[in-house]
């Protein structure tokens, strides 16, 4: 596809980031084309564990132009969210084309070319919503390759009932951590040793009987010097002192982390009470693989069934667009949520900014902000919800192939 029709849009990824931004702009009359590597919609959600639910409150869970829906109570069910998007993709005004492989980026002539391995397509604009949790990220441990045990990363956690009368070592307590961890908690596995360098800022999934999350536009109308003691308060309140269970906390507040590194906190939904029974334990970080032992930081090793890394994600994107200049020393795009870059204008990302509210409600702000540029609807651009939306600027710069 090689005619350039004016403002058109490329948007790679038919996440719910990458759908948002098709749905709005093609909802404003924008010619839009989703490039999405894998054969169908939501695919990352189905391999989650079966008993999962969202952190997210429903009321945040929404896309633009549909509702979460509301069968499943306050927080949805991991295939609730499957059928959420699959319905979204299939009710798109725009063709989305599935098991297509971006394997080049280049901006030519001000205008954005994108080769896949079924062939090349090219716009005005090119939104990126591959996501920031594209590549699960594991430690290079020495020895880690030769473990006798199971090893894998908390993305393919699946089923943990199979961990049933093992022992089980997680790696990492934050969000994904601890979200196995709850899991975990519902369970029999013979052992649960968590490994922390720093422990998370952990709150309660609810308080007094209320959604914490049903706060989150509270919570993002304050400044961090507010947050970051409140959440300390309320994680000793409601949890206690989980020092005295070895579980430590960051020098650095919960709410600076969220907004400015994008770790999120740590949800309890059966995690503490499962630390302070004594069914898990936390030990020292990881120092290296033997065989079938663990080696930690203090000297000590443990001997588990399985290692689950809950060690983060990367977003994979600095092979296509690290010639860009578009990403920071860790790989995620410094225009994360929308915004304007004035050096490469039609270029835009989504979906790589966590905020209080959730994904879902990110993707629709920033779905509209990037929408309400393309099409110079200026009394859009300074709505509240799209402050900060970019305007279009300099010509692109031209860029070397980059190889997927």
């Amino acid at each position: 596809m090689n005619r350039i029709e004016p403002g058109s849009a490329l948007v790679i990824g038919a996440g719910l980031s990458g759908l948002a931004a098709a749905h709005v702009l093609a909802e404003r009359g924008v010619p839009v084309t989703v490039l999405e590597a894998r054969d169908r919609p939501a695919e990352p959600w189905r391999g989650r564990h079966p008993a999962l639910r969202l952190n997210i409150h429903r009321e945040f869970a929404g896309l633009p132009g549909q509702a979460a829906p509301k069968g499943d109570g306050t927080y949805l069910k991991r295939d609730t969210v499957v059928s959420h998007l699959e319905r979204y993709a299939g009710r798109l005004d725009a063709p989305v084309h599935y098991g297509c492989r971006v394997t080049e980026i280049s901006a030519v002539d001000g205008a954005w070319h994108v080769a896949t391995n079924t062939g090349l397509h090219c716009a005005e604009n090119l939104i990126v919503a591959t996501g920031r949790e594209s590549i699960p990220h594991v430690p290079d441990w020495p020895g880690k390759e030769c473990f006798s045990g199971e090893f894998l990363h908390v993305a393919d956690l699946g089923d943990v009932s199979r961990f049933d009368g093992k022992r089980v070592l997680v790696v990492g307590a934050g969000n994904s951590g601890t979200d196995a961890l709850n899991h975990l908690a519902s369970h029999t596995p013979a052992e649960v040793m968590v490994s922390v360098r720093y422990g998370p800022v952990v709150v309660p999934k609810r308080i007094f009987g209320y959604p914490i999350h049903g706060l989150a536009r509270v919570f993002a109308a304050l400044p961090n010097r507010v947050l970051d003691p409140a959440f300390k308060m309320t994680e000793r309140l409601f949890l206690g002192d989980l020092r005295r269970y070895g579980l430590t906390s960051h020098p650095e507040g919960g709410s600076t982390r969220l907004l400015r590194d994008g770790v999120t906190f740590a949800i309890d939904d059966g995690f503490v009470a499962a630390l302070k029974a004594g069914r898990f334990r936390i030990v020292p970080r990881v120092e290296r693989f033997d065989g079938e032992r663990v080696h930690l930081a203090d000297g000590t090793f443990c001997t588990p069934d399985v290692v689950i890394a809950a060690t983060g994600y990367r977003t994979g994107l600095e092979p296509l667009m690290g010639h860009l200049g578009v990403l920071d020393e860790n790989g995620r795009p410094r225009h994360p949520m929308g915004e304007h870059d004035p050096e490469n204008p039609g270029l835009w990302f989504t979906g790589f900014k966590p905020i209080y509210t959730g994904f879902f409600d990110a993707a629709g702000i920033a779905a509209r902000r990037i929408a309400s540029a393309i099409t110079g609807d200026a009394r859009r651009i300074t709505s509240p919800e799209t402050l900060g939306a970019p305007i279009r600027g300099a010509a692109p710069k031209r860029s070397a192939a980059a190889d997927a």
